[in-house]
């Protein structure tokens, strides 16, 4: 019994040692390796079909097509009677809302039609489902220091990020399992003294174009815990 304390003791001590020893940007380089291990993100071309499930709402169904070298974006979301297309190629954006191109402006406004929104979808989608890749991105600051944390009876290895000044404003904090190094949960505050934002729980993985991708996205607030709606990779 002595034998397996000291034993315990002593494997607890490793691996505290262990994620006090890795950086930020080795933890980032090790989850990388996980979800991407053959660097196919930065030559991304892929069909993504996601549902996304709100409370009290109904489904919206998205088909999304994202080549990153030709800098092509398309999606299409279906919800309820209406569906609405956007189209972005390099500097070109395209909008097609219930399979009609001209439409008036009280429908573009209603309906939020514009190609700044086009230009939100891309930069969501790109940024989510390529994590944790997108985090080698240029702005983005990988906080050296690395944090052992129990979230819901779990332990993980977190990473805090930061962005510069114009590329955002948000902190996030990002959880990896510290045997695989998988992402499963990620988490941001606008204001992390208010206990805003969001906490986002990661469950099963899908592999798209070599890619280990979450197959669902929890979305929760971090104040109420309240849960506001699921994200499921079809």
């Amino acid at each position: 019994m002595k034998n397996f304390i000291l034993l315990t003791s002593v494997l607890f001590f490793f691996n505290t040692v262990q994620s006090q020893e890795l950086s930020g940007e080795e933890l980032l380089e090790n989850a990388i390796k996980y979800h991407d291990p053959n660097n196919n993100w930065e030559s991304f071309n892929g069909k993504l079909s996601i549902t996304m499930e709100i409370l009290k709402s109904s489904n919206r169904e998205s088909e999304i097509s994202i080549n990153l070298p030709k800098e092509y974006f398309y999606s299409k979301a279906t919800k309820e009677n209406n569906t609405t297309e956007f189209i972005l190629e390099k500097d070109s954006c395209k909008i097609v809302f219930n399979g009609n191109e001209k439409f008036s402006e009280e429908i573009a406004k209603d309906n939020r039609l514009s190609c700044e929104r086009a230009t939100m979808y891309k930069n969501y989608y790109t940024y989510l489902y390529g994590l944790p890749m997108k985090l080698k991105d240029p702005g983005t600051i990988i906080q050296d220091k690395i944090e052992r944390k129990i979230f819901k009876g779990k332990e993980y290895l977190v990473l805090k990020v930061n962005y510069e000044e114009g590329v955002g404003k948000d902190v996030w904090y990002f959880y990896f399992n510290p045997k695989t190094y998988a992402m499963e949960i990620y988490q941001f505050y606008h204001d992390e003294t208010k206990n805003d934002g969001e906490y986002i729980l990661l469950s099963e993985t899908k592999n798209i174009e070599g890619l280990k991708m979450p197959k669902n996205r929890a979305w929760y607030t971090n104040k109420e815990n309240k849960l506001l709606g699921t994200d499921i990779l079809n």
